[in-house]
This record gives structure tokens, C-alpha cells and sequence, in this order.
């Protein structure tokens, strides 16, 4: 085949590949950075002949054109397999919903549940030289949405990275209908500011669990990224990653000599990673970089894979625990705050791991933003409408500034002792009362 002829053949405007989408169609619109940019402009000009059309996706990093206009709900509906803060927002106007699952699902999802998408439009690289696109920064679950779709677009933006790995990566011409060009910056974030005190004193607890050749995988957000920036400031080494979110710490641990992957049990010598999300710097590192290994996340969220790897470290954020130790990281009571995505899978799988932890770090308190009361984020049952993401069965170590605890194999009187014992010091006798009305307290010899 004559890669570049077949490119030319199949190359159209944006305007005339947003004329294929119709009214009730499903319609996957990349993810996070495979958002296209173009496509998505010309939809927008449709908006008025369209009805009912169901948009896929996840991890915004911009607000979609489709979405901007106050009327979208009437014509779109995006779903959401997992949550930014703009889709947050778009959640309290019923412009968008969440798809509760577990991340690792997706691509089984995709082929079995969904079954048939009638139009894929995701961003890639341009085509190399053997006719393929690369998925960039996000191999995650595409692949399956391609196979499910009848109409397959691709977006080629020049300022995608290229990013190697294994296998789910890529997708050739041959399967590619329509492709159309855009040269949109892509969306960052800026790298994390300083960690606060709290995230300091969270992240020097868990380094201190952490023995040379291990195996990470960091959340998002500014504990994670604290223990990050500790790590590359302290004397560990040989360290490996197998993550779900390829994030700056990992970059800037590498720089530091921390990451080599030596001691992995599979992928070794490889950052395996479902998608990444950061700064330009993140991006240029990870382009055409042979050390970091892009996969479709049913493969890097496959708990047993993660149990392969020997001290697995799995270190994620939570918005509230209660004193039986459900976790809560998707909710605030009924308020959608982010998604499952694979921090079950990960503390399952470090537990699993010869070795492995998995660690949930949290303040202890937050100001509420209407009274200024402080309030406990370790609560004696959690809020009405709150999701469970872990459940109490499966977590293991948890993490405020006040202390960390080690959950596994306690009764419910000793989680409840040990929670509230890292609790904030002025509102542990409210938590101390309200466990004796659920009879889970019981004063150890201990204090």
C-alpha cells in the first residue's frame, strides 16, 4: 500500500467529518488529551441540527465547544468514564454523567457491554513512516473503542508525543476512514507548586515505608506529588513504576537517578503507564522515549499484573474515610467529585504484591467554605449519597498528617481506636462519642 496516497485519499476538512455524526448517535471523542480540538469546533456549528447525540469520554483538560452553550444538554449528553474538574462542573448542570466502573474495565466494557459505537474521532501523531498513528499520551481503552465504531477518525495534531509501548498503541491507515488536521496546543497542567506542611509530613511517613527497588504508582494531586518530589530528595534507588496516570513526579524522579526499573518483575527497565497528564516538560519527556512503556489499561490496572510485581507501592489521595475504614474518593455526599479509576485495583494488587503496600493519604481536616468551621474528613460513617471507592475490607494503610495506620486484619473497635487516634486532636473526643453509639469503641490497655 502507498501509505501517503492512502492519506490523501482519506484526508477531508473537519467540517465535512462532523457532517457524519447524527442525531442519536454514539460518538467517542477521544480522551483526556485525544480530545480532538477541530473536530469537535465543526460539531459545535451542528449543534443546532443535532438531538440526543451521546458523547464519550473522560478527563477533560478544556471545555468542549459542543458544551459551551447553555442549551447543550438538549442536543448532547457527554459521558464521562472518568472525572477533570470541568466535567465536575458540567455534572451539576446535567450536561454530563459519570460512568461509574472500574478504569481497568473499560476495554471489556467497550467490546462487550457498549457492543457498537457508530463514530470514533480521537487525536494522534501524524502517520509514520509503516502507516500508523500513534495514540500518544493515552493508550488506555482506544483501541477497543475503534474496534466497536463504524466510522473511525483520526485527528493528526504534530504536537501530540509519540509514545512507545507494547501493543494497543497505534492504529494503521488501513483501519482509519477519515482523517483530518489540526495543529491545537495541547492541554497541561502546571507542574505542582510547593507541597504544603501537611503534604510534607503525609509523604515523610510513606517514604520511610518505601525500601530501595520498588515499584510506584502515584495519584494525582499534591500528596502524591509531595512524596514524589521526597523520594528524588532522598536515598532510595533502583526504583521501577507501573502506574494508571504517567504524572511530573515520575519525570523529575527520573532526572534524580531514582528510576531504573531494574527490579521489576515484568516490564523491566519500562515506565508502564494507561495515559499521562502534566506539563509540557511531561510531554517532551515522554516523546519517542524508549524507558516508558504507553498500555491499554485493562493491562497496567490488571490487579494481578500489579501482584507480579514485588513491593508494589500504591500511594492515592481520598476525600473522607470512616471509622470502618470504607474509603471515599468519588463524592462529597450526592456532588460528584472524580471517578473510581483504578485506585481499588491498585490497593487490591499492592496487597497482592510479595512485599506491597498500598497507602491512602488524606488531611485530617478541611474548612467548610460557607462557615469556616473546621471540619474531620475522618468521619463515623460516611456522608449520605457518598460512594465507597475501597471498600473496608481492602484497605490497608492510611495516611494524615496526625499519623499512619495499618488497617489490615483489625477488629472494628481497633480500626475505629486507630482512626481516630490520627484524627484531628480537637475533634477526636466528638469521634470517640459517636463510636460508642455505634458500639466500635473500646478504650485499649494501650492509652
Amino acid at each position: 500500500m502507498d501509505f501517503e496516497q492512502e492519506y490523501k485519499k482519506k484526508l477531508i476538512s473537519a467540517d465535512e467529518a462532523a457532517k457524519i455524526v447524527k442525531s442519536g448517535d454514539l460518538v467517542q471523542m477521544g480522551f483526556t488529551e485525544n480530545t480532538p480540538f477541530a473536530f469537535d469546533r465543526a460539531l459545535a456549528k451542528r449543534t443546532d441540527e443535532l438531538h440526543d447525540v451521546n458523547l464519550y469520554g473522560g478527563i477533560l483538560g478544556h471545555l468542549p465547544e459542543v458544551l459551551k452553550r447553555e442549551d447543550a444538554k438538549e442536543h448532547f449528553t457527554w459521558n464521562s468514564v472518568h472525572m477533570s474538574g470541568i466535567e465536575r462542573r458540567l455534572c451539576a448542570t446535567d450536561t454530563a454523567f459519570y460512568m461509574p466502573i472500574k478504569y481497568s474495565e473499560l476495554p471489556r466494557y467497550y467490546r462487550e457491554n457498549i457492543g457498537h459505537m457508530n463514530v470514533c474521532v480521537l487525536m494522534t501523531t501524524p502517520m509514520d513512516k509503516h502507516g500508523y498513528f500513534n495514540f500518544g499520551i493515552s493508550a488506555s481503552h482506544l483501541m477497543a473503542a475503534i474496534e466497536i465504531s463504524d466510522v473511525v477518525i483520526v485527528e493528526v495534531n504534530k504536537n501530540m508525543p509519540r509514545c512507545l509501548g507494547g501493543f494497543e498503541t497505534d492504529v494503521n491507515i488501513k483501519d482509519v476512514d477519515y482523517i483530518i488536521e489540526s495543529d491545537d496546543a495541547l492541554d497541561v497542567i502546571p507542574a505542582a507548586g510547593e507541597p504544603s506542611d501537611v503534604d510534607k509530613k503525609v509523604a515523610e511517613m510513606i517514604v520511610n515505608e518505601i525500601p530501595n527497588g520498588a515499584c510506584l504508582q502515584l495519584g494525582i494531586g499534591g500528596m502524591p506529588n509531595a512524596v514524589g518530589k521526597m523520594i528524588a530528595e532522598s536515598d532510595l534507588k533502583d526504583l521501577g513504576v507501573h502506574t494508571e496516570m504517567y504524572v511530573d513526579a515520575f519525570v523529575d524522579l527520573t532526572e534524580a537517578g531514582k528510576i531504573t526499573g531494574a527490579h521489576k518483575n515484568i516490564d523491566r527497565y519500562r515506565q508502564t503507564y494507561a495515559f499521562a497528564s502534566g506539563s509540557q516538560k511531561l510531554y517532551d519527556f515522554l516523546d519517542d522515549n524508549p524507558s516508558c512503556m504507553a498500555a491499554p489499561v485493562n493491562y497496567t490496572n490488571d490487579m494481578y499484573n500489579i501482584a507480579k510485581i514485588d513491593n508494589f507501592i500504591s500511594i492515592n489521595n481520598a476525600i473522607n474515610i470512616d471509622l470502618y475504614g470504607q474509603v471515599g474518593a468519588e463524592t462529597a455526599g450526592m456532588r460528584q467529585i472524580s471517578g473510581a479509576g483504578g485506585q481499588l485495583d491498585f490497593v487490591i494488587g499492592a496487597y497482592l504484591s510479595k512485599g506491597g503496600k498500598s497507602f491512602i493519604c488524606l488531611s485530617s481536616t478541611f474548612k467548610d467554605k460557607h462557615t469556616g468551621e473546621l471540619k474531620s474528613r475522618i468521619l463515623p460513617t460516611l456522608d449520605n449519597g457518598t460512594v465507597v471507592t475501597d471498600t473496608r475490607a481492602n484497605t490497608m494503610y492510611i495516611v494524615t498528617e496526625y499519623g499512619m495506620v495499618n488497617l489490615k486484619g483489625m477488629t472494628t473497635w481497633q480500626r475505629a481506636e486507630a482512626l481516630i487516634g490520627i484524627a484531628h486532636p480537637d475533634l477526636r473526643d466528638e469521634l470517640i462519642a459517636d463510636a460508642e453509639k455505634a458500639h466500635i469503641w473500646r478504650k485499649s490497655n494501650k492509652r
